[in-house]
C-alpha cells in the first residue's frame, strides 16, 4: 500500500506536517511519502497566466503523486477559517489540469490540528464539503485540538490517549477499505 501524506502548509515547523507524518506511521506494511508543499510553490493562479504559460510542471508533479497513491492522508493548516494560501494555490493549479479531478477518488483521511480548541474545525468543514466536487473520496476526518498539549514533539506522536485511539480507529477503517479495493 502506498500512502501519500500531505501537509497543507508551507511552514518549516508545521504542526499539521507533524500530525500527518505521525498518522502515516500507523499503517502496517505501507510505503509512505510525506509531501511538503514548498517544492510545489508556483505563481499565484491567474487565468491569464494559465492561458499564456499553461499549467506549471509543479502542478503536474503534485498530481502524479496523488495518482500513485492508494491512500491520501491530508492534514490542512487553518488560516482564517479555511485553507492556507500555499495549499489553495497548489489545489487551484492542479484543478486546471485537463481531464482530471484533483484527488482522483483516492480514499482520504482528512485531518487538521491547531493550537486552539477547535482543532482546525473550519478548514475541515470547508474541505469536507469542497473536496468531493474535485474527486475527493473523504472516508474519515480527524481533528486534534490544543496541539501543544496533545502532541509530544519529542516522541513525535499524539500524547492524548483518547485522541490517539480515535485516530487509530480511523486509520483501521481507511486501511480496511484499501485492502478491499486491492482484491
Amino acid at each position: 500500500m502506498k500512502i501519500l501524506a500531505i501537509a497543507g502548509s508551507n511552514s518549516d515547523v508545521s504542526m499539521n506536517k507533524q500530525l500527518v507524518a505521525y498518522a502515516s506511521t500507523l499503517f502496517d506494511h505501507a510505503e509512505v511519502e510525506v509531501v511538503d508543499l514548498n517544492p510545489f510553490e508556483m505563481p499565484i493562479y491567474k487565468h491569464e497566466r494559465e492561458l499564456s504559460g499553461g499549467v506549471p510542471q509543479e502542478a503536474h508533479d503534485f498530481a502524479s503523486k496523488i495518482d500513485g497513491a492508494n491512500v491520501l492522508l491530508v492534514a490542512l493548516a487553518e488560516h482564517n477559517g479555511t485553507y492556507s494560501t500555499a495549499f489553495k494555490n497548489v489545489f487551484d493549479w492542479v484543478s486546471r489540469i485537463k481531464d482530471r479531478t484533483v484527488w482522483n477518488e483516492v480514499p482520504m483521511l482528512l485531518m487538521s490540528t491547531s493550537p486552539g480548541g477547535r482543532g482546525g474545525a473550519g478548514v475541515l468543514d470547508a474541505a469536507s464539503k469542497r473536496f468531493p466536487f474535485h474527486g475527493g473520496n473523504v472516508v474519515e476526518t480527524f481533528s486534534l485540538p490544543f496541539f501543544n498539549d496533545n502532541f509530544d514533539k519529542t516522541a513525535q506522536k499524539i500524547s492524548n490517549e483518547e485522541k490517539n485511539s480515535e485516530l487509530k480507529e480511523k486509520i483501521k477503517k481507511i486501511a480496511a477499505i484499501e485492502t478491499i479495493l486491492e482484491k
